[in-house]
């Protein structure tokens, strides 16, 4: 029988004993329960970092920094162009329309407007030496994602925009517990962000978080989330419940994480070339520049075959500039390697890492079995 992928969440005693003490108190009903405030609290401790807030997503979050870091119509955003398309979709969001009083109705106006430039050749994350010429008197942030493995450079990232007075927003929905050039993720930037989402590392099934070292935009965050005494977007007691004893677990589920890592890596063929820059990155859907060349697979046909062996293989993402009117954005230089991105990444899905090494080594194999299939 072929084996299937794992289940995620993976069944945690200590999650269920959590909500279920949740249901006991009354808690998880309340609007302002001792979860989410201590979730807050933990979650600020753990990135060793004033400030956190919770909220309903990691888009949420994302929207949120960029309103805490005051980005509005007509500013620029830069990013790469290959990322997580809610990003770049949340510009467009920001102020895109006006309710005019001289014009009855809502009227067009401009958005914030992504800025795209070009990730790296070896790692296809945003590359930092292409940041500074795509900044102009309208850019007001930077966001920058540690993506399938790969970590942005966040120390030339940040010497370029505190040269040029322009925010950085550290998206680490796919590195919680990842350790960047020496600091947990998400707290190089102005203001961090974080995804609870349904497969994400630490899972509520939805829900984000903002990370903070300024106490002004950790304030002008919350402003925004808040309308008078309610947050509109808001975490869940039960769902902040649930995240806490995974953050208790979350440095050595990291820590297993990579060791599976090293051994599955240490037996792939040269055909795939992981993103992955060091062993202290994360592992949240481990990313590859696949060559179909060498492998003698199309794309879409390795993951189809993987599947077919069991293995939760998927493309990558979409690059942001691919299929898209060039109105919708600005082109900063070429995206060579953005394009690469788009057409050949995979990514292998994190919960058989959080499993023993007979199940890496079991992946290898199908990945051998295939690459033998073709040679």
């Amino acid at each position: 029988m072929t084996p299937t992928p794992p289940a995620w969440p993976i069944p945690d005693p200590d999650v269920h004993a959590a909500v279920a003490a949740a249901l006991a108190s009354g808690s998880w009903g309340q609007y302002h329960g001792e979860h989410v405030c201590a979730l807050e609290a933990e979650l600020a401790a753990f990135h060793q970092v004033p400030h956190a807030l919770t909220c309903a997503s990691g888009t949420v979050a994302v929207e949120a920094a960029l309103r805490a870091l005051r980005v509005g119509r007509g500013d620029e955003v830069v990013m790469a162009a290959y990322d997580y398309e809610s990003s770049f979709l949340t510009l467009h969001a920001i102020c895109t329309r006006d309710l005019s009083p001289a014009k009855p109705g809502f009227t067009a106006a401009p958005s914030a407007k992504p800025v795209l430039i070009d990730v790296r050749a070896d790692n296809w994350q945003l590359d930092e030496t292409k940041l500074e010429a795509a900044i102009t008197p309208q850019t007001k942030a930077v966001i920058c994602s540690h993506l399938h493995g790969g970590i942005v450079n966040m120390p030339a990232v940040m010497e370029v925009a505190r040269k040029h007075g322009v925010g950085v927003v550290e998206d680490a929905a796919q590195a919680p517990g990842a350790t960047v050039f020496g600091k947990p993720a998400g707290t190089w930037g102005d203001v961090g962000t974080l995804s609870f989402g349904g497969s994400k590392l630490l899972t509520a099934g939805r829900g984000g978080a903002l990370l903070f070292n300024d106490a002004a935009t950790h304030q002008r965050a919350k402003t925004y989330l808040h309308r008078g005494l309610q947050q509109w977007a808001p975490l869940s007691e039960l769902q902040a419940a649930a995240l806490r004893p995974q953050l208790r677990k979350l440095r050595e589920a990291t820590a297993h994480r990579a060791a599976r890592v090293g051994e599955l890596l240490a037996q792939l063929p040269s055909a795939l070339k992981p993103l992955a820059a060091s062993l202290g990155a994360a592992f949240y859907k481990l990313g590859f520049q696949y060559d179909p060349t060498a492998f003698g697979l199309s794309r879409e046909a390795f993951v189809k075959a993987m599947r077919a062996e069991g293995v939760a293989f998927d493309a990558g993402f979409k690059g942001l500039h691919v299929g898209r009117s060039p109105s919708r954005y600005r082109a900063a230089g070429d995206l060579t390697n953005a394009a690469a991105a788009h057409e050949r990444c995979v990514t292998l899905h994190h919960p058989v890492l959080s499993g023993a090494t007979s199940d890496v080594l079991q992946v290898a194999e199908a990945i051998a079995k295939v690459y033998r299939s073709q040679v």
